[in-house]
């Protein structure tokens, strides 16, 4: 029984510990993005890393939700001739919740893994020590730039996973469903406004953060071998898929 109750405290001391060196690593990141020198074409890299190459995983899982959403829909409306709905409830649907959500996921999966691997590699190896040897501010040169580029990078992400998503619906909708495309075009647009376009994009902002963070925190500690960087790649995915429902539901709660 003491060796149980033992093994929960060192987990909860441990667990509070990790909260508190998560916090201090985001401090001196955010810390480091009002400083000289700035790494412009380290961002610009990771911009391109983290954003253009992730557009056609984007694209194929926002297309396929929306019409699978549209399909859905249809299914269920149709059984109160509420057929007309259809296009709301695709827009709202994904201009609020599926497109940032998804989008947030996939990144996490994509990019997150990566940035862990990557950063874990070089911690392991001491290639991170080598620059510290060197005097170079490995938040700046690391973890600041992908921070920076994930923050920039997932609203428009989310822009463009919603207008695929739409497209997808309308699409579905149109060709399959034999709706009429103006006025399906028509009830699209018309009950769509800025807050539910806002909504999206300041859940981009925050999940853009914490794919990064998160994602940077666990290579940054990796210790040991390739089995701890296996480890941690596979932590940052699940904290950030995690974080990313998690965020999303205070997020709805606090502008709805």
């Amino acid at each position: 029984m003491i060796y149980f109750l033992q093994k929960i405290g060192q987990k909860f001391i441990t667990f509070n510990k990790n909260i508190g060196k998560f916090a201090i690593f985001n401090y001196l990141s955010i810390k480091s993005l009002f400083s000289r020198p700035i790494y412009f074409k380290i961002i610009g890299y990771q911009i391109f890393q983290i954003g253009y190459l992730s557009l056609p995983v984007i694209g194929f899982t926002a297309i396929f939700t929306g019409a699978v959403l549209a399909l859905q829909s249809y299914n269920g409306f149709s059984r109160f001739n509420a057929e007309s709905s259809i296009p709301i409830v695709v827009i709202l649907s994904i201009t609020r919740e599926l497109g940032p959500v998804l989008s947030g996921l996939m990144i996490a999966a994509r990019v997150g893994s990566s940035i862990a691997a990557e950063i874990g590699t070089m911690k392991v190896t001491e290639q991170i020590d080598a620059l510290k040897t060197l005097s170079i501010d490995v938040y700046k040169y690391i973890i600041t730039p992908r921070i920076l580029a994930g923050i920039l990078t997932m609203p428009f992400l989310v822009i463009i996973a919603d207008i695929i998503g739409v497209l997808g619906g309308y699409l579905v909708s149109v060709h399959y469903l034999h709706f009429a495309s103006g006025v399906y075009l028509k009830n699209t647009f018309q009950y769509l406004s800025f807050s539910d376009i806002n909504c999206g994009l300041i859940k981009a902002l925050v999940f853009g953060f914490i794919i990064t963070s998160i994602s940077c925190f666990n290579g940054y500690n990796a210790q040991g071998g390739a089995h701890e960087v296996g480890k941690v790649t596979i932590n940052s995915v699940v904290f950030s898929s995690i974080m990313i429902l998690l965020m999303n539901y205070f997020i709805t709660s606090l502008l709805f």
